[in-house]
C-alpha cells in the first residue's frame, strides 16, 4: 500500500499559480522506498483551503484532501482530512500554545487527540517570529524548521526541514509510532499543513 512507509519525502514543486508538493517513500536514510505516493495541489490565495492529495502527477485520482471549516483563519483552526466525503483526521492550530512554539493537535476521525506536533525549539521558534517581523528578511535568512511529534507525552517522530536552493523540502518521520496511531495520510497532510497553513 502506498501509505504503509513510516518516513517521507515532502518536496515542493515551483509553480505561478499554486504550491505543489511531491511525497515520496523513504527507506534507509535519505533513499527513496520508491516511487512517488502523492502529489498535492494548494490553490494560492484560496478564500477558503481545500488541499488535494492525487495519486498522479496528472492530478486524475485524488486520494484525499485537506479542507478548512471555516473562512476564517484564526486561533484554533481546524482542518479536517477526507477521503470523499468521509473524515479519517483532523488538525487543529493551537493557538495559545502556539504564541512561542507552533503547536498543532493530530486528531482521528473522531476527533479525540491522538497526538501533537510542536516546534522541536521554543528559542528557535522566538527567533524565527522575531526575523518575520523584518520585511523580506526571513525569506533570506535559512531558519530551521523543525517540528517533533508526541503521543502520550513521547516523542514518537517529527519533521526536519532540508535547506534547497530554490524550494522547501521536509523529512516527515514516523517510525516511533509503532502502533500507527496516526494515520499515515494524516501525517502526510499534516507535514504538507505545516508549511503552507501557517504563516512562518
Amino acid at each position: 500500500m502506498s501509505f504503509d512507509y513510516d518516513r517521507f519525502l515532502v518536496d515542493q514543486l515551483v509553480r505561478p499559480v499554486a504550491n505543489l508538493y511531491r511525497v515520496t517513500p523513504l527507506a534507509v536514510g535519505e533513499t527513496p522506498a520508491g516511487s512517488p505516493v502523492a502529489f498535492v495541489r494548494q490553490k494560492k490565495l484560496a478564500i477558503k483551503e481545500d488541499i488535494r492529495f492525487y495519486a498522479d502527477e496528472g492530478q486524475t485520482e485524488e486520494l484525499f484532501r485537506v479542507k478548512a471549516r471555516s473562512l476564517l483563519d484564526m486561533g484554533g483552526s481546524r482542518y479536517d482530512i477526507l477521503v470523499g466525503d468521509e473524515p479519517i483526521g483532523v488538525i487543529r492550530h493551537k493557538f495559545r500554545e502556539s504564541l512561542y512554539r507552533s503547536t498543532w493537535h493530530i486528531g482521528g476521525p473522531d476527533e479525540q487527540e491522538i497526538g501533537l506536533a510542536r516546534e522541536s525549539s521554543t528559542a528557535v521558534g522566538i527567533l524565527r517570529r522575531l526575523i518575520d517581523f523584518v520585511p523580506y528578511v526571513g525569506e533570506f535568512i535559512p531558519i530551521p524548521y523543525n517540528f517533533e511529534i508526541v503521543i502520550d507525552g513521547e516523542v514518537v517522530g517529527g519533521m526536519k526541514r532540508r535547506f534547497a536552493k530554490v524550494r522547501d523540502q521536509y523529512v516527515l518521520d514516523l517510525s516511533g509510532d509503532r502502533e500507527r496511531r496516526i494515520d499515515r495520510r494524516v501525517g502526510v497532510a499534516l507535514a504538507v499543513g505545516l508549511d503552507t497553513l501557517q504563516n512562518r
